[in-house]
């Protein structure tokens, strides 16, 4: 017997402002590569100011990855990778850290729970974003607004430069 497994497509967004930033992303990458799927797409790294409080430049990236892992699965999976990366969460908010590791999109998902919101809320809000996710994916249409993310970063008010990093 043969058992099938479903791949969905997931766009995450990955965010270090700690040093070695840089070696953040790839460490993350290639942690995601292990346990999460297959990695089909990746954005340029873009440079940031750090959105919501000023605690150093960010270095910013999407990801597409094929994965098996159901949504629930696929949040405890990540937050363990940025536990393992040195990411330490005191609950007071925005802060710095090693490695940050949002759920974006999940295939074309929508789903509302207290642990887990899909889309990322924030999506529309943050240039930072937009700009790398338009640079793997501007057709996708988010299923909540209805809108392709390169119409998104078209009309986002967020006026934070986002200058690719060549590292």
């Amino acid at each position: 017997m043969k058992v099938e497994i479903t791949l969905h497509t997931t766009y995450l967004s990955l965010g270090s402002n700690i040093p070695d930033r840089a070696a953040n992303l790839r460490r993350a990458v290639n942690c995601i590569t292990e346990s999460v799927g297959t990695v089909t797409k990746q954005s340029p790294i873009y440079e940031t100011q750090s959105w919501g409080y000023s605690d150093g430049n960010y270095l910013n990236q999407t990801i597409a990855v094929e994965t098996a892992l159901a949504p629930l699965q696929l949040l405890t999976t990540i937050n363990a990778i940025e536990s393992a990366l040195g990411r330490v969460r005191s609950g007071k908010g925005y802060e710095a850290r090693t490695i940050d590791i949002d759920i974006l999109f999940y295939d074309n998902e929508i789903l509302d729970t207290p642990q887990l919101v899909i889309p990322h809320p924030k999506i529309a809000l943050r240039r930072f974003v937009l700009q790398p996710t338009a640079d793997i994916a501007p057709d996708f249409v988010h299923p909540r607004i209805g809108k392709t993310i390169r119409q998104l970063l078209e009309e986002c008010e967020d006026t934070g430069q986002c200058t690719m990093h060549n590292a």
